[in-house]
């Protein structure tokens, strides 16, 4: 019998009970172990049988448990102390407010497609959402002052199971959100707050706003599921990444236009001061540029710029992060389906469609010309732009080279800040504790890392043992449900009590199943894989797990591969593959793996912070030089899988690097796992433990991210941003400027350059001056830069390794003529070469390739 209409019943709590309420609302409780204490003595059988979701604990818990709470001093007392202590957390000043950076913003908007905050709130599907998860905690604990903008899936991504065979299977249970811990933004007369777009196909899209609280940071998280709309605007937000072409679009537009329009309404509701800076996560949140544009040239009441003027005001105060290494993986929409779409009669009247097209136009060597191209508008509607680990930011400069086609890729402007990972979500309790005993302070992580030394080594390995043991108990449970799923019987399941064991070398691996992580390089040669996990001295054991994306028969099959060898019953007790990868089953996982295995096709993994988590719990990455660890590998904090870069067959590549990490684990891990003491400890897997921890430990936290973000992007961006917003007569002047030097770059040329000083033998430490002819046309010498560029030269003449000396105006003639000269002198030996060029020059540029145009010797 089916219900015929559905809802949820909020509890009423006590009066006395009424700071449960509270501390449920506030995220910081999925971090927080003293909070998540609290909840447990509600009721500790609901707490684990729920999910630990506060949430759902509270709206379960009988009346007659309340009331028996609301007389227990004891219980009283600890929820006032954590009450307490999150209002401490809320209001005291942290590192922005004491030590920060001086002229910061006063608010940053932080854009993402998706959120991993807690897998009580499953609005995220991989890596891109839990570094924005991760990147809003950090924030929160820093006392950055970000607002969070993202949307509300009704289905989230999917749960993932398997079929007997071991194919994924894909469910979509639907989400209440009163049944989640979030609120919606109401209006002052208690009304939900609603934000519409225009759309060219039919009524306005409507869309209420949630709040979610991250500690200190509000996500606000547009949902369209509102009776206000005809049901194909209803799946507008359905679910993650799902859908075709149109239905995407509409997604993106929704959470960049919709975005921007639920920031004003936040705004005007609570009085949170409006964000001056706008971080645009990946590509997917890139249209709101695009509303901030219309805000300025055509709203009503608004200041009415011109398109260029706001061009640049948007610019200014926009961070743009690309997270992607491969074209396959950057959103490109039909450049028709996208000028429909931007019509007059669509979200954003008034700004001009053509320079919409432009802005997202692949209108460079090899482009596509009938493509828009999200990540192409991210960098034009951004002027700070970063990859995500030092690799990426090459792979990253190497892949939009085109976008300034005129500049080597060294000096396309795309900067990198490496991800990190936030300690309080996925360093387990204990290993927090066990620094605790050598007086390390939870709170002062630097105090974390130096305990290292201090530990007994029998303490460190008892608790990393522990660790194992409740990995292998979680792992041992998941693959009893997974397999009833499957259709096997109880009575046929008895061997999976037995099945790991934590006493045996554990490696772990979990990722998308995207063909680039490679899920099944392990299985390259299964019979000498069979022989490390069976090995009667120093077996091996895997616990693997991984959503591959409902599309992606590839990945399924990945899977599959997988799935049916840890079938096989020569192996099943080594090698468990879990389904429904999310946050709840990362946690135990990460610190019960002595080793985090991984191994994508280089240089294909823009960073890859599973590692980071596993290091932070005491765990060795073996892992190809890829992402992060291609920086931070030291050559005693783990083992480097080597990779055959440049052989193209990639058959023969995945060969070559699966018989590598085979010998690795034959040779060195696993003999260094299990060569222990007279006390059973591995020394010298200790050794190797210990330096982990205080060569990564500091560098792979999210707040050192978050301050990387926040000194080297979001305080520059404001700086520049005020500049051009007073009033914008500074953004009026600075496109001005650029049309003017656009219009007058053909008339620039270098017309001849003398050099002197370093005779036919020249010697380290000579000093060479050098003097260029150069015509300027129209342009007048303060509208450029004359630099002379030096560095090692190749067998063909090319520049490498290369310093820039700017020269100076020495003379001026008649026609626009001009001389510069300079001294450069020779600090190495070997082949040198130079060249002279003419770039733009304004304060107010973050880059000299900024405008893509440079002029060089004919």
């Amino acid at each position: 019998m089916r219900a015929i209409r559905r809802f949820t019943v909020r509890p009423v709590l006590p009066p006395a009970l009424a700071a449960l309420g509270e501390l449920a609302g506030n995220l910081r409780w999925s971090w927080h172990p003293e909070t998540q204490d609290v909840f447990e003595r509600v009721d500790p059988s609901l707490w684990h049988s729920t999910g630990r979701d506060p949430v759902k604990l509270l709206g379960s818990v009988g009346r007659a448990r309340l009331d028996e709470l609301a007389g227990d001093q004891g219980f009283l007392h600890a929820l006032a102390a954590a009450r307490a202590d999150l209002q401490t957390y809320l209001t005291e000043d942290r590192w922005y407010q004491r030590r920060g950076p001086a002229g910061g913003p006063s608010s940053i908007a932080y854009f993402s497609p998706e959120f991993g905050i807690t897998a009580v709130l499953p609005q995220y599907s991989g890596g891109l959402g839990i570094l924005a998860g991760d990147h809003l905690k950090a924030a929160s604990d820093l006392g950055v002052p970000i607002v969070g903008v993202g949307l509300l899936y009704k289905h989230g991504y999917f749960k993932q199971s398997l079929s007997r065979e071991g194919w994924q299977q894909e469910t979509y249970p639907v989400l209440d959100p009163d049944e989640l811990p979030i609120s919606l933004l109401r209006e002052a007369d208690g009304s939900r707050a609603t934000i519409s777009l225009a759309m060219p196909d039919g009524p306005d899209l409507v869309a209420r706003v949630w709040v979610a609280s991250v500690g200190r940071v509000p996500l606000l998280m547009l949902d369209t599921d509102v009776e206000e709309n005809p049901e194909h605007y209803v799946g507008v937000t359905d679910r993650l990444y799902g859908g075709n072409s149109e239905h995407r679009l509409r997604q993106e537009l929704l959470l960049g236009i919709g975005g921007v329009r639920a920031l004003r309404a936040y705004s005007r509701i609570t009085g949170h001061p409006a964000p001056e800076v706008f971080h645009t996560n990946e590509g997917h949140a890139g249209f709101l540029g695009l509303e901030r544009i219309r805000e300025l040239t055509v709203e009503d009441g608004g200041p009415r710029l011109d398109f260029d003027t706001a061009l640049e005001v948007g610019r200014a105060s926009t961070v743009f992060t690309t997270h992607t290494p491969v074209p396959a993986g950057i959103d490109r929409f039909p450049r028709t389906l996208v000028e429909q779409y931007l019509s007059d009669a669509g979200p954003v009247p008034g700004v001009p469609v053509d320079r919409i097209l432009a802005l997202g136009a692949e209108d460079y060597e090899g482009g596509d010309g009938s493509v828009f191209n999200m990540a192409v508008m991210g960098f034009r509607l951004a002027q700070r732009a970063n990859g995500v680990s030092q690799l990426h930011g090459h792979v990253s400069r190497e892949m939009f080279n085109g976008l300034w086609p005129a500049f080597d890729e060294a000096e396309v402007p795309i900067g990198s800040i490496t991800n990190g990972v936030h300690a309080p979500t996925w360093v387990a309790r204990e290993v927090f504790e066990l620094a605790g005993e050598v007086g390390a302070d939870p709170d002062d992580l630097d105090s974390f890392w130096t305990a290292a030394d201090k530990i007994p080594g029998r303490r460190i390995w008892d608790v990393k043992r522990q660790l194992r043991e409740r990995l292998v108990a979680d792992a041992r449970r998941r693959m009893q449900r997974s397999y009833e799923k499957r259709g096997h019987a109880r009575a046929e399941l008895g061997w999976i009590d037995s099945a790991l064991d934590p006493d045996v070398l554990t490696i772990g691996f979990a990722r998308r199943a995207a063909s680039y992580k490679r899920l099944t390089l392990l299985l390259r040669d299964p019979a000498r894989l069979k022989r490390l996990l069976t090995d009667p001295d120093r077996p091996v054991q895997l616990v693997m797990a991984g959503k591959a994306h409902p599309a992606d028969d590839g990945g399924k099959k990945l899977i599959q591969a997988i799935v049916q060898l840890a079938d096989d019953p020569q192996v099943r007790h080594r090698i468990a593959y879990l389904p429904n990868y999310d946050i709840a089953m990362a946690q135990p996982l990460y610190p019960g793996c002595d080793v985090w295995l991984n191994n994508p096709l280089r240089p294909y993994e823009a960073c890859g912070t599973s590692g980071m988590k596993a290091a932070l719990n005491g765990g060795l990455n073996l892992s190809i030089l890829d992402g992060w660890w291609d920086e931070w590998y030291d050559g005693e904090n783990g083992w480097a899988i080597p990779s055959a870069d440049g052989v193209e067959d990639t058959d023969k590549r995945d060969d070559l690097e699966a018989a590598a990490l085979y010998d690795l684990i034959e040779n060195e891990v696993a003999p260094r796992f299990y060569d222990v003491d007279e006390e059973g400890v591995p020394t010298r897997w200790l050794e190797m433990l210990r330096h982990t921890l205080k060569s990564l430990g500091p560098k792979v936290l999210a707040t050192r991210m978050v301050r990387d973000y926040t000194q080297q992007l979001y305080v520059p961006a404001s700086v520049n941003a005020r500049r051009l917003n007073d009033d914008y007569a500074g953004a009026a002047e600075l496109a001005g400027w650029k049309r003017r030097v656009r219009g007058g770059w053909p008339g620039v040329r270098v017309e001849h350059v003398e050099s002197s000083g370093v005779g036919d033998a020249p010697e380290v430490g000579a000093v060479m001056s050098v003097r260029a002819f150069v015509a300027l046309g129209d342009l007048a010498p303060g509208d450029v830069a004359v630099q002379l560029v030096h560095g090692r030269t190749t067998s063909e003449d090319e520049l490498r390794d290369t310093a820039v000396t700017e020269l100076a105006l020495v003379e001026s003639y008649e026609a626009g003529r001009h001389r510069f000269d300079g001294d450069v002198t020779l600090d190495h030996s070997g082949a040198f070469g130079y060249t002279v060029r003419v770039v733009p020059r304004n304060e107010l540029l973050v880059s000299a390739a900024e405008l893509g145009v440079v002029a060089l010797p004919a």
